[in-house]
């Protein structure tokens, strides 16, 4: 099988612009304050949110060819460059080059905006969910498939997997893929309504957790062919390995309690990389903070695991940056990817009081990486995704 690997990455998070900051923000900690969201038309009874610093965007313009373009698509731009400049050049065609990017709801509150003014622009009065895949194909001249994802807290996943897909099917040599989300009022006032926010912050596997926190965020890498790659020489940071998704079809909002499905994306990304579970050395969970989130991801860990998930080292990337929606996915497998590159793993914020019914290992000291990672990503419909990373041997 075709090997796929990741030469390049971007992220844009509440600890700033490009990966040297992400990077940093992860090895020393602080556990962020949300902010409240600066929309006077957001009647929300937690406006607690976690918002990118001010000057992280780059300016571009806000009409391309008709379509309004936004804060999510500055943020899916600014990742996707800066993971194509790390990536260094390629050679490839660009005829074979291919943009997918993870959204929930792309550059919706554009619309939000017009709508609260009640002044609809006379031109621009649309912003679809596939405009960004395309703005960001045309600023990077990539001239092959250019598709969004809406595959809600999961689209960064699925933009990665079928990215490795393409690669392996011949129908790209390089993608770059990823997700992303900025602050939507209505995004915001659904996950309140639907109780799924926590007013202090995001506190996964802790007892007195209440749910998720917000967050802008954007994820993005190059993904090449592995021979390719390494003939031009370049710097690879993991080849991604395996994919398993799965739907459950159980609820518009909530997971399936007997986690079935998410055991089956598991274990089919450990089938597809041909590895087996004793051989995953790190965890990137979900993990949102959310009551029955934690407690079905645990016991579904569990399942693929078994007693060895007391074990495995897991890291807690939204007690960090908040719940980014469709780009928590992929600010988690650039976490994974600079965790194997650098051999150790970034300290976990600590577990202040941990749920007896969710017994995992949350270390909060830095601890050796190993080889093998597993993320994963559900999200809203009961999509689930499973990605296996490798990093290079030593």
């Amino acid at each position: 099988m075709t090997e796929v690997v990741i030469t390049g990455l971007g992220a844009l998070c509440r600890l700033g612009a490009g990966v040297d900051r992400f990077w940093q923000g992860l090895l020393d900690p602080v556990r962020p304050t949300p902010s409240v969201a600066p929309d006077p038309l957001a009647h929300v009874p937690i406006p607690a949110f976690h918002f990118l610093p001010e000057g992280a965007l780059p300016e571009v313009p806000t009409n391309v060819d008709g379509l309004a373009i936004g804060r999510a698509t500055r943020a899916a731009l600014t990742v996707a460059r800066e993971a194509v400049a790390d990536a260094g050049p390629t050679g490839t065609d660009p005829a074979r080059t291919a943009v997918l990017f993870g959204s929930s709801i792309a550059d919706a509150y554009v619309i939000e905006q017009w709508r609260g003014t009640e002044s609809f622009p006379e031109d621009d009065r649309w912003t679809p969910v596939f405009a960004t895949a395309s703005v960001v194909a045309r600023e990077l001249g990539a001239h092959g498939t250019a598709s969004t994802f809406s595959n809600a807290c999961s689209g960064s996943g699925y933009s990665m997997a079928t990215g490795v897909d393409m690669i392996r099917a011949g129908e790209a040599d390089t993608v770059i893929a990823g997700g992303f989300e900025t602050y939507s009022r209505v995004a915001h006032a659904a996950f309140n309504q639907v109780g799924a926010l926590d007013p202090v912050s995001c506190r996964p596997f802790d007892a007195t957790r209440g749910g998720t926190v917000l967050g802008e965020g954007a994820g993005a890498v190059v993904l090449e062919r592995a021979d390719a790659a390494r003939a031009r020489g370049a710097r690879v940071y993991a080849t991604l390995t395996g994919s398993g998704w799965s739907c459950e079809a159980y609820h518009a909002t909530g997971l399936d309690p007997d986690g079935g499905q998410i055991i089956r994306a598991m274990r089919d990304a450990l089938a597809e990389a041909g590895h087996t579970p004793d051989e995953v050395d790190f965890v990137v969970p979900h993990a949102t903070g959310t009551k029955l989130n934690d407690l079905i991801e645990t016991q579904a860990m569990y399942g693929v695991f078994g007693e060895r998930t007391a074990e495995i080292p897991l890291y807690s990337l939204k007690a960090l940056l908040g719940h980014t929606g469709g780009a928590s996915g992929g600010l988690a497998v650039v976490a994974a990817a600079l965790f194997l590159h650098h051999q150790v793993m970034a300290p976990n914020l600590p577990v202040a009081d941990p749920d007896p019914e969710c017994p995992v290992r949350v270390p909060v000291e830095r601890t050796p990486a190993g080889r093998v990672a597993m993320v994963n990503s559900y999200a809203f419909g009961g999509n689930n995704m499973s990605l296996l990373l490798r990093g290079e041997p030593r």
